[in-house]
């Protein structure tokens, strides 16, 4: 695992675990305690974690972590789960990608498709599409730009997407929770509900690791999610009481031990 992965990691582990000692972060990336505090103190240089005596924990909260280090985050879950909602496109289609980084590792299969059109608010997402050599149509809104995301929100962006009706929505989320629904750190999360005004179907991409949390923002209550794509470590109680909502999911991948 490359340091920038495993930094990624460590926060992802004290976002589910609070306070862990060094010594345990060591046995479970299966590296020594010097790798791990090499790993800490670059954190804590970018003001992430805190040191404490004994162990370390999040410098805050909300969780609400910059775009490139999600990217890293469960990695490989995304790109599957990706993979999946990629089957769910046509030719033809019209489409709202979020600013989410599972969202993100669906734009090098878009290449297969034709006459697509494709909304986001997201930078890296743009970058990503104008490397294809399809046939595409691209929008992007205006808005107030939001570093940490690389996306751009606020009254303009939102106006945008009421601009438009699309077939299909492909959202990520933070959290989700079966009596909030879809929830984000993310204050400027009015872009997203209107994202899922715009669209006839939505779409969340989730790995397992999302259920059960509730962050501060409610994006959408999850009586409006068609589909709902997810890896199969996700809690079998969740899964039923989704099921039950008449929600059609998607599993993918193994069955975490």
């Amino acid at each position: 695992m490359k340091p920038k992965q495993r930094q990624a990691a460590i926060l992802e582990y004290l976002q589910r675990h609070g306070k862990t000692a060094v010594e345990a972060l060591a046995e479970h990336f299966s590296t020594t305690g010097t790798t791990i505090r090499k790993d800490l103190t670059l954190l804590e240089e970018e003001g992430e974690v805190i040191r404490t005596y004994g162990g370390v924990v999040l410098s805050r909260d909300d969780g609400d972590q910059p775009i490139d280090r999600k990217t890293h985050i469960n990695a490989e879950k995304k790109r599957q789960i990706a993979y999946a909602a990629i089957k769910l496109i046509n030719d033809g289609d019209s489409l709202i990608f979020d600013a989410g980084s599972t969202v993100l590792q669906m734009v090098p299969h878009l290449a297969q498709f034709n006459n697509i059109t494709v909304m986001t608010n997201s930078l890296h997402i743009v970058n990503a599409l104008v490397e294809l050599d399809n046939d595409q149509t691209i929008l992007m809104p205006g808005g107030t730009y939001r570093k940490k995301s690389a996306s751009f929100h606020g009254s303009l962006a939102e106006s945008a997407f009421q601009q438009f009706s699309f077939d299909k929505l492909f959202i990520g989320a933070d959290g989700v929770d079966l009596n909030a629904g879809v929830t984000t750190f993310n204050e400027v999360h009015n872009v997203s509900k209107a994202m899922c005004e715009a669209a006839s179907h939505i779409v969340l991409l989730v790995d397992s690791s999302k259920f059960g949390r509730k962050s501060p923002n409610v994006v959408c209550e999850l009586g409006v999610v068609d589909t709902l794509i997810t890896d199969k470590g996700i809690n079998p109680d969740y899964l039923a009481a989704l099921q039950a909502k008449g929600t059609r999911i998607i599993l993918v991948g193994d069955t975490d031990e």
